[in-house]
């Protein structure tokens, strides 16, 4: 694993634990530049409003690679230890006394959201990712001391689903079917609503509208959207920079393909498109997926690239287009995207790692970028791996 940046990385050694918590088995990086080793952390006991769970399984997403590696910023740095993970599903084994969402027994998954103020206009529409106040992520983030929702030291980081054990307040709880497979659950809480969001924002989950709906990007979060628009009855043009992957797009339920580096691919589409969600995360130009809009249609950018991107204005104005961007999205249109998962049976493609895996797949995905499948850690795999 390569890391980066090591002059803004944060060291924070665990403290002692408080009263109020327990040790839990977890697996992270413990200082810059190490390998994933066991650690112990220390989780806060049940409140009034928490949940208690024992992860069984969490997804390993391309944004831990760059949480761990200290590339999410060229300004602020990841802060070790870490224990990454924010597609944390499993089963309850304990509820606090007023908890009325959930039961012990039920199983339960948590994503990227742990945490917002749950007072302002834009958590009580059910955005929490966009409070106004600044939602609190999952894992490798400080605790907000205003919002009173996370317990235990309120100088100690948030630690991710790397882990046996999680207690989060139950607003930010989302309840998995019985039946639904643990392993597929889990990255339906990232790249499902990372690619559900914007298809229910721009109208495609409306059901009687019948879309003209591309999909740049034929990744672990491309394929996903390819699924979900398909599964919502869309017609779905996967767009890609090569025809390499013009097999597998149309496997997923993609109904034509344009390759964004063919001219002639471009022009067989151009004008066609209502809504493009363009999951690709280096810089890259613009100006196909623009051509391929149609009047009033619009762009989603869900890459997090920080170098600004370039486009023509005058295509946009000459279509009235529109370019936006949109993030995971909130508690109740995350649980719309497992309930519509489940009764569609619409999963991602997952293959189940262990411990001793990560840094064979860190490897891989911060070398490439463009695998199909989303990466499950099996929390079995603790057991036996010291």
């Amino acid at each position: 694993m390569k890391f980066s940046s090591p002059d803004i990385a944060v060291h924070k050694p665990i403290p002692e634990p408080q009263e109020n918590e327990y040790p839990v088995k977890a697996w992270g990086v413990e200082k810059f530049g190490e390998n994933f080793k066991p650690l112990t952390i220390y989780r806060y006991q049940v409140g009034e409003y928490d949940v208690k769970f024992q992860i069984k399984f969490c997804g390993i997403c391309h944004s831990d690679v760059h949480n761990v590696l200290n590339e999410m910023s060229t300004t602020r740095g990841s802060t070790y230890p870490i224990v990454p993970g924010h597609e944390l599903v499993g089963t309850v084994v304990e509820v606090g006394d007023k908890v009325t969402r959930v039961k012990v027994g039920e199983n339960v998954g948590v994503g990227c959201v742990r945490d917002s103020c749950l007072l302002c206009e834009v958590c009580d529409r059910g955005e929490e990712c966009y409070c106004k106040r600044g939602f609190t992520h999952t894992y490798n983030t400080p605790k907000n001391k205003d919002y009173g929702h996370i317990g235990g030291n309120p100088e100690v980081q948030n630690w991710g689903g790397y882990s046996e054990f999680d207690v989060i307040h139950e607003h930010f709880i989302i309840k998995i079917p019985d039946d639904m497979p643990l392993e597929k659950a889990g990255p339906i809480l990232c790249a499902g609503i990372t690619m559900w969001s914007p298809l229910n924002h721009w109208g495609a989950t409306d059901t009687t509208k019948k879309l003209n709906i591309g999909i740049v990007g034929i990744g672990g979060l491309g394929t996903m959207g390819i699924k979900l628009a398909s599964a919502l009855g869309h017609r779905v043009i996967a767009i890609s920079s090569s025809d390499k992957k013009r097999e597998l797009a149309k496997s997923k339920g993609a109904t034509g393909y344009v390759v964004s580096n063919d001219p002639a691919s471009v022009a067989a589409e151009s004008g066609k498109l209502d809504l493009i969600l363009n999951t690709v995360s280096a810089h890259h130009s613009l100006t196909p997926y623009i051509t391929l809009l149609k009047t009033d249609g619009t762009l989603v950018n869900l890459g997090c690239i920080a170098a600004p991107m370039q486009y023509n204005q005058f295509m946009l104005l000459l279509k009235r287009a529109s370019i936006a961007g949109s993030l995971i999205g909130g508690i109740p249109a995350t649980q719309e995207v497992i309930d519509f998962c489940h009764k569609e049976q619409v999963y991602p493609d997952v293959k189940l790692v262990g411990v001793g895996d990560l840094e064979r797949v860190y490897t891989e995905l911060q070398e490439n970028n463009s695998a199909a499948v989303r990466y499950v850690l099996d929390i079995k795999s603790f057991r036996g791996s010291e």
